[in-house]
């Protein structure tokens, strides 16, 4: 697969599943921008490495198993960061959970010599952990400047 190939399939799973993130955070859901794009891109490098990587073995089923075991067993691994024990409705470690699931991803892609996959999922993901969260916290900013803005100037009644 070709550099570019790669880093526009991972770019492009990266930005929707950041796009969906941002629209469920400014709607208050638990999981925001950085878990969606972090799970968007996980899932990206999976299919680059399952689809390309093992063409030319004897046996490409078995080494596609291997891959949805990894993938699999991470993310029940990740689910165990997630559900501990709290009291409340509030859900924490779903970024690190997906992170974690996206590094299993990014392994599988170095395992293999998926080059492209494995220098784009790490930029990518670092690029979403770095700036996941100053986006989330703009977000917030701007919502509530709107909202400061709606109460100086008054609404006309809805029909």
């Amino acid at each position: 697969m070709a550099f570019v190939e790669a880093l526009i399939q991972l770019a492009a799973a990266t930005v929707a599943g950041a796009v969906i993130g941002l629209n469920r955070d400014l709607r208050g859901k638990p999981a925001g921008v950085r878990t969606h794009a972090l799970v968007g891109l996980g899932s990206a490098v999976a299919t680059l490495v399952a689809s390309s990587a093992f063409v030319n073995t004897p046996d490409p089923a078995a080494a596609s198993r291997v891959i949805q075991g990894i993938i699999t067993g991470v993310g029940f691994l990740g689910g165990g960061v997630i559900l501990h024990p709290n009291s409340g409705r509030s859900v924490r470690g779903l970024t690190t959970a997906a992170s974690i699931w996206v590094v299993a991803a990014l392994g599988v892609a170095c395992g293999t010599a998926q080059w492209p996959a494995a220098i784009v999922g790490t930029g990518l993901t670092l690029t979403v952990l770095l700036l996941g969260g100053p986006l989330e916290r703009l977000a917030h900013r701007l919502r509530r400047g709107r909202e400061d803005d709606s109460t100086l100037t008054p609404r006309p009644p809805s029909a």
